[in-house]
Formats: C-alpha cells, sequence, structure tokens
C-alpha cells in the first residue's frame, strides 16, 4: 500500500533540492533491507557464494541495444536526495559495474508485475510494477488504496524463498512507512 509513500513524496518534493520519485524511494528502502537481511545482498560465484559488505544498487534502463545497469553505490547510506542524483548523472564506464543487488522497475510505462531475470553474478532482481488505484479492506471497510506490486527472483543456489519472503517483508514494511528510510 503506497498511500503513506505518496503523501510522504509529496511533502519531501516541497522541501527537497531535487526531484524525489518513487523509483528512489524503492531504491533506498531496497538498500536499507538489503542491510537488515545480507544474505540477500549476496552473489553466486560459480562454487561458492559471496557475501558482500557493501550495498551497491543496480538500475536496470532499457536502451536501443539492450540493458544498462548504471550502479549507486553505497545506497543504504545515501538520502534520497543523493540516490536522485546519482540516477541522473553522467554514465560513466566505471559506473556500469560493480551492482551487488538490482531493480528493475516498468511502473512508468504502465506494467503492473513482472518478472525480472537476475542480472549475474547478483543472487537476486526486484522488479517494481506500477502504483494502481485498487479497491483495499480496511478496518471493515472497503477504500481505496494505491497499490504497487513487486517480486523478487532469487537465485535459488544462494538465496531461498524464506530468506527472500523475510526481504519482502522488510521491504514493504519500508514502503509502507518511508518514514522509517530517513532514520
Amino acid at each position: 500500500n503506497m498511500n503513506k509513500a505518496m503523501e510522504a513524496r509529496k511533502s519531501m518534493n516541497e522541501v527537497a533540492p531535487v526531484k524525489i520519485s518513487f523509483n528512489d524511494m524503492v531504491i533506498k528502502a531496497a538498500a536499507v533491507s538489503l542491510k537488515q537481511h545480507p544474505a540477500v545482498n549476496s552473489a553466486w560465484m560459480g562454487d561458492k557464494i559471496r557475501f558482500n559488505d557493501h550495498v551497491h544498487i543496480g538500475m536496470a534502463v532499457a536502451i536501443d541495444d539492450g540493458l544498462l545497469v548504471p550502479v549507486i553505490r553505497f545506497t543504504d547510506s545515501k538520502s534520497l536526495s543523493e540516490i536522485s542524483k546519482a540516477k541522473n548523472k553522467e554514465l560513466q564506464p566505471k559506473d556500469w559495474e560493480g551492482n551487488t543487488f538490482t531493480v528493475s522497475n516498468l511502473g512508468m510505462f504502465g506494467i503492473e508485475e513482472f518478472t525480472a531475470i537476475i542480472n549475474p553474478p547478483d543472487a537476486c532482481i526486484l522488479a517494481i510494477g506500477g502504483i494502481k488505484q485498487t479497491p483495499i479492506v480496511k478496518d471493515g471497510e472497503i477504500k481505496i488504496g494505491n497499490v504497487m506490486k513487486v517480486t523478487l527472483s532469487c537465485d535459488h543456489r544462494v538465496v531461498d524463498g524464506v530468506v527472500g519472503s523475510a526481504y519482502l517483508k522488510t521491504l514493504k514494511s519500508l514502503l509502507e512507512d518511508p518514514v522509517r528510510l530517513l532514520i
């Protein structure tokens, strides 16, 4: 339920030095969640698992010839404004490698939900759909909520369903109460 995220984004954009997008909020929530679930921030290295100490989020971006994955380094320690600025900077070749986790967002294309393919050697990729007004039941009443669907693809050699679902639970709680991203 993205109702609180929508309210928070509106308030933040009244004072932020750059425009904060929902994508910025998802990237920050993904990074903070990785710090709480470090097993998800890992990679399959052929015959062993590498657990990454740092959180470097790759943001899948479509280009004419395929896909680029610019990397936002140390994402967990960046503010939402810093994440927004990092996404919009001029890309250098060094900015296209070293991600430890990838986010793919097709919401801006009207896609509600999809399954993204893992970007090796990452163990996981998070697919983000668009926010859609949806009837939800709250306190026994039907209300209109703004719902966003996410899908986590996991390489089960590294991250099984229990670990992946714990990560998603944390991500959900951060996006549904985004003030926690500012702490």
